[in-house]
Parts: structure tokens; C-alpha cells; sequence
């Protein structure tokens, strides 16, 4: 069974959505997501998008899909690939997909001139854990993550 890694369409925003409330399902967090199909569409495909997808097919079938964008080091000089999201569903997993996904992104990183490839994991999804680390993936724990969304936002942009 072949994998193919292909970057998104627009006409693949409504299986990004789905990926994405799967994703959210596992990671106890389906009340997280209030993207809409149009919001995909707008945030990976309109004019001056800043962020990118990836759809992964088995077959032709698609199993998963990636969402990355580029950031940026001042330490390094140069821009980075941060990966914002990746899922291979449930049923596919183990088949090499996800490394395979990995990989092509890694390769987006280089071919772009990025000095790092970063994402972020939940500290009890042990499964991703074991396997970033089997790649040679190390974790930033000296790092704490910080947000602000919703109305602390923007309380805080209004002053």
C-alpha cells in the first residue's frame, strides 16, 4: 500500500476539518475547535496565506494530514518550520505514514534554509512522545509555552 504526500487544495478543507476534530477528539479538546470549513479555506488558501497543509493519502485514500508554518530564530538567523498539527488516523497508524509526513516536511525545512523543525506535544500522549523521540526528535523541557486567546486577548490588545 503506497503513501502519497501532496500539498493541500482547497477542495480538501472539509477532511482538514475533519482530521482536525479527530485530532481534537483524542487530545480531549473537541470543544477547542470552532474552525469552520471556510475558516480553512481563508487561513491555509487565500492570497498571502501564512500557513500551509499537507495531505497524506494511502491508496488515494486520505489518512492524514500536516499544517506547518514558517517562523522565525534570531539566534540562528533564519526562518524555521513550526509543525502546528499532524494526525494519521488511528486505523493507518504504524505503517510508516506519520514518519513519512515527518519526513517530507523535514525536507520542506531544508529546501527552505530553516535551522529548525519544531512542534509541541501534549506531556501524556506518551505514543507521540516515544516515537519523535525514536527519530531522533528531543524535547525542549527547559521551555514553557505560553498563550493568550479569547477575551484575554483582546482585553490585553485593547489596553
Amino acid at each position: 500500500m503506497s503513501v502519497e504526500i501532496r500539498p493541500a487544495v482547497p477542495s480538501d478543507a472539509p477532511q482538514i476539518l475533519a482530521f482536525i476534530r479527530e485530532l481534537a477528539d483524542y487530545e480531549r479538546a473537541r470543544h477547542e475547535v470552532i474552525a469552520s470549513v471556510a475558516d480553512i479555506e481563508r487561513s491555509l488558501f487565500s492570497e498571502g496565506a501564512t500557513a500551509h497543509g499537507l495531505i497524506c493519502l494511502r491508496d488515494g485514500v486520505p489518512i492524514g494530514f500536516a499544517v506547518f508554518f514558517f517562523s522565525y530564530s534570531t539566534w540562528l538567523g533564519s526562518n524555521c518550520l513550526y509543525l502546528e498539527d499532524l494526525y494519521i488516523t488511528p486505523a493507518q497508524r504504524g505503517g510508516g505514514a506519520g514518519k513519512q509526513l515527518l519526513r517530507h516536511l523535514a525536507r520542506i525545512a531544508c529546501d527552505n534554509g530553516c535551522g529548525r523543525f519544531e512542534w509541541s506535544v501534549l506531556e501524556w500522549n506518551e505514543p507521540a512522545i516515544q516515537f519523535y523521540k525514536s527519530l531522533g526528535a528531543q524535547p525542549q523541557e527547559e521551555w514553557v509555552r505560553y498563550r493568550m486567546d479569547g477575551d484575554v486577548l483582546r482585553a490585553f490588545a485593547q489596553g
